[in-house]
């Protein structure tokens, strides 16, 4: 995801002020709790990391009951209130809305962040922890910006998360819950990585709570 700018004294409002400030505002926002963050600018790589992953699913889903969505779709996790925008989310079937706020879905199969410096551990930890409570969700993965590596978490029926990643630019990754592939070479396709994070690692899995 992109950065989300953690303000000594951020902004606080209610729901319904928080949309507002969205349907009027530039700039994408954040909210949970009452506090509204802001969301910086991506990158580069981020940006193309994320047009070239978005088109791959685009046309392996031409023909299917499922939609691959922008990181302007925004998303309300129901469980916790945190509204966000991911940077990739894909819905099947008919998209289920938050109450009257037809813009905002609830119902995603697979979610999508793109990693960087400064939002890595949130995407792995608490805003994966928010993710996890939303129902429909299957796939959650996360694509480094700094080296070919794609790592993701497909929910099992025990409830448990899966881990398996995919290293490489030789390598693919699979996408279950809907049936895609994605080749990270087409994935990083004119990202330029740095020379110290080139290094390879075998594909792995495990599975994790």
């Amino acid at each position: 995801m992109v950065a989300v700018t953690q303000e000594e004294h951020p902004l606080r409002m209610t729901e319904a002020e928080y949309l507002n400030l969205e349907s009027q505002s530039e700039i994408r926002h954040e909210y949970l709790n009452g506090e509204v963050f802001a969301m910086a600018g991506a990158s580069w790589e981020h940006n193309r990391i994320s047009m070239s992953t978005s088109s791959s699913l685009y046309v392996q889903l031409q023909g299917k009951s499922c939609l691959v969505n922008p990181s302007d779709q925004r998303i309300k996790v129901t469980a916790t209130g945190l509204f966000t925008y991911p940077d990739i989310s894909v819905v099947c079937g008919d998209p289920k809305f938050a109450g009257n706020i037809f813009d905002t879905i609830v119902n995603p199969i697979v979610i999508i962040e793109i990693l960087s410096k400064s939002t890595e551990a949130y995407d792995r930890g608490e805003k994966f922890q928010h993710y996890r409570e939303i129902e429909t969700l299957q796939d959650y993965i996360l694509i480094s910006q700094t080296k070919p590596h794609i790592e993701g978490y497909t929910k099992q029926k025990n409830s448990k998360w899966l881990f398996s990643d995919a290293v490489g630019l030789d390598a693919i990754f699979d996408i279950a819950s809907i049936d895609c592939k994605l080749a990270l070479a087409d994935v990083y396709v004119h990202v330029t990585f740095p020379k110290k994070d080139s290094k390879q690692e075998p594909d792995s899995e495990h599975e994790t709570s």
